[in-house]
């Protein structure tokens, strides 16, 4: 019997990342579900369910959605409309092709005042408004004909149901008794010797002949069940839900049975190989996420951005942190990352953004960086300052001054004097002469006042004085 489970749930509502609490819309059509539940206690939000082509054969434990607004329960073994009261936002009903009998139960509908779509058993086409008054005027006398119609339908359905429950007791009855006898020749068993090594060509000989008898035999069984599968089918019975039910138990069994004998099971999917047999950590993205790993020299760790989805919730999320690699399960798709150090597990961090649903895991190294410490500004005091000052003054007058061998300045004694006694304009500067082999000291140049275009370098005392008087 397939039953509605939380993990059903959860894989037919991928399209909502697995969330059960905001899932508005799901299908759970053809899955051969025998019995509803948990459905009103894990997608309260639901306002679109698909139930149809299964086996349920009563409608129960969908009366606290009340969001719902579409509900289709076609092709299943329904009997009688019930628990429907709380939908409050019922708006279409589709219980096509199942054996509703009990028309009285229609009434209940009457508490779904949003109801504008129902379909049941007739020809799909709207009611209109004279139909609809036409039924009001006669509808205590086609009440009475539907009781009375019910009555008789009821009591047909307990001589259904008494036969096929009898009808149930005796298969099993016969399947307990009947023995499926081997073809002659051959018992059913097989002979296996463990201590022949070397068989010789006789012994290979009749081996061979076993597997064809073995053959033989399975191609035999498949004929007889095909004559019993053939035999059920050409049965006459009722159409009622006990006789669909019977069919899809036939059906099950057929295609189990046949697995078995021909050794037709479903091939599992091949474990993911994560670590090699030598130890080798494989690196893996199953999930198939944008990432981004970070080397914090600074802080001396290692971090990793893993873009998982925003709206996935955080319990389908898995963090191992290892010394030489971290793995983190993703809806149970792992994503495995070999580090370029050692790590410390043990003092790693894993943060997931509010906004963003990414993944931050933060891990130390185990090896520690030794970082070359910056030159800090020793403090000068008061008494140092002052020969500081001191001696950056004497470097400026030392780079102003000019050797006074190579160069003659003017007395200025000589020129205060000259000017008083002269009393006239621009005073003659002249350059003594020197050998071209020397270059002149680095300082302030001007240009001769004379005229005579030669270039001259003069002290700051000078340079001073010659501005004063010109």
């Amino acid at each position: 019997m397939v039953l509605v489970t939380e993990e059903l749930l959860r894989q037919r509502a991928e399209h909502n990342n697995r969330e059960l609490f905001s899932l508005e819309e799901i299908s759970l059509h053809q899955q051969e579900i025998e019995k509803l539940e948990y459905i009103d206690k894990l997608c309260r939000d639901l306002k679109i369910l698909y139930l149809q082509n299964n086996l349920i054969p009563k409608i129960e434990n969908v009366s606290k959605l009340k969001k719902l607004e579409y509900l289709n329960l076609a092709l299943n073994n329904i009997e009688r409309i019930e628990n429907l009261e709380g939908c409050e936002e019922l708006k279409k009903l589709d219980l096509t092709a199942n054996f509703i009998g009990e028309l009285s139960s229609i009434e209940i509908l009457k508490h779904n005042i949003h109801l504008k779509e129902l379909f049941l058993w007739l020809d799909s086409k709207e009611i209109e408004r004279s139909e609809r008054i036409q039924a009001l005027q006669n509808y205590r006398q086609v009440e009475k004909q539907i009781r009375d119609q019910e009555q008789v339908y009821l009591l047909k359905r307990a001589r259904e149901k008494e036969e096929a429950l009898k009808k149930i007791q005796e298969k099993q009855e016969k399947k307990k008794e009947k023995q499926i006898k081997p073809k002659p020749g051959f018992d059913g068993r097989w002979y296996t010797d463990i201590n022949n090594i070397n068989p010789d060509p006789l012994e290979d000989k009749e081996n061979h002949q076993q597997k064809e008898t073995e053959k033989e035999y399975q191609e035999w069984k498949i004929d007889t069940d095909d004559e019993e599968d053939r035999a059920f089918w050409e049965e006459p019975t009722p159409y009622t839900p006990e006789s669909r039910l019977e069919a899809h138990r036939h059906l099950e069994e057929k295609r189990r049975v046949k697995e078995n004998i021909r050794g037709q099971k479903v091939k599992e999917k091949p474990p993911r190989t994560l670590i090699t047999a030598e130890g080798k950590v494989l690196n893996m993205n199953e999930p198939k996420l944008h990432f981004f790993l970070k080397d914090d020299e600074e802080n001396n760790q290692f971090i990793l951005d893993l873009a998982v989805y925003r709206h996935l919730d955080s319990s389908l999320i898995d963090v191992d942190v290892q010394p030489t690699y971290l793995r983190v399960m993703v809806k149970d798709k792992p994503f495995q990352l070999v580090l370029p150090a050692e790590v410390k597990p043990d003092s790693s961090s894993a943060k997931r953004s509010q906004t963003t649903g990414h993944l931050v895991i933060s891990m130390p190294k185990v090896q520690e960086i030794i970082m070359a410490n910056r030159k800090t500004p020793t403090l000068v005091k008061p008494s140092d300052s002052n020969k500081l000052q001191t001696n950056i003054k004497r470097e400026r007058v030392e780079k102003l001054e000019v050797d006074p061998s190579k160069y003659s300045f003017p007395d200025v004694a000589n020129i205060i004097q000259e000017k008083e006694r002269i009393g006239q304009g621009p005073i003659n500067l002249q350059q003594q002469k020197r050998s071209s082999k020397e270059s002149p000291s680095v300082g302030y140049e001007a240009y001769n006042p004379s005229g005579s275009g030669s270039r001259i370098c003069y002290s700051a005392i000078s340079m001073q004085r010659h501005t004063q008087q010109s």
